[in-house]
């Protein structure tokens, strides 16, 4: 049995296949809410884009992040998997997702039914300018992209936990 929470919560599976992890990467959100696999954060924490910070490669190296939800429209019946929040490409290693040019704008989180998961990926370039965005949000695939994009699988990854606040939760 794997302790690795990305299988544990089945991301991989659901968005990727099995990787090795290559590249530290971290995500944090305005309020210092670091982003750790499996925690919760509410949708009001996580309203503006994050800080992503690529610590490995060097300015020669280029990294695409995406942030994906895979359990809509609600995670006992994903048949609306994945809906598509964000896309960073150009990232330069050893820099943060504001050197890297936006694809797709940021999204923030409103899960409805249930907990979803937000993942965040990170995707090593062959060379810079090569990444075109998907057509669409809805019903992207993270493999998919992926391959179309020549990026294969992610250098690094990491997802939080929201669900649907009520007023009570917020207070």
């Amino acid at each position: 049995m794997s302790s690795n929470p990305l299988v544990l919560a089945k991301v991989i599976g659901d968005v990727i296949d099995s990787f090795s992890g290559s590249v530290k990467m971290t995500v944090a959100y305005s309020s210092n809410k670091q982003v750790f696999n499996g925690h919760e954060l509410f949708p009001s924490w996580v309203t503006t884009k994050p800080k992503v910070e690529v610590h490995g490669g060097d300015m020669r190296s280029f990294f695409t992040l995406v942030m994906t939800d895979p359990d809509v429209p609600g995670p006992s019946d994903p048949y609306l998997r994945e809906h598509l929040h964000w896309i960073v490409t150009d990232i330069p290693g050893t820099t943060d997702a504001t050197f890297g040019k936006e694809v797709v704008g940021y999204e923030m989180p409103r899960p409805n039914i249930g907990i979803h998961r937000f993942v965040f990926l990170l995707f090593k370039q062959k060379r810079r300018e090569t990444v075109r965005p998907p057509p669409s949000r809805d019903r992207f695939n993270t493999r998919k992209f992926a391959d179309e994009n020549e990026l294969g699988l992610p250098v690094a990854a990491v997802f939080f936990n929201a669900q649907r606040e009520t007023a009570a939760r917020r207070r």
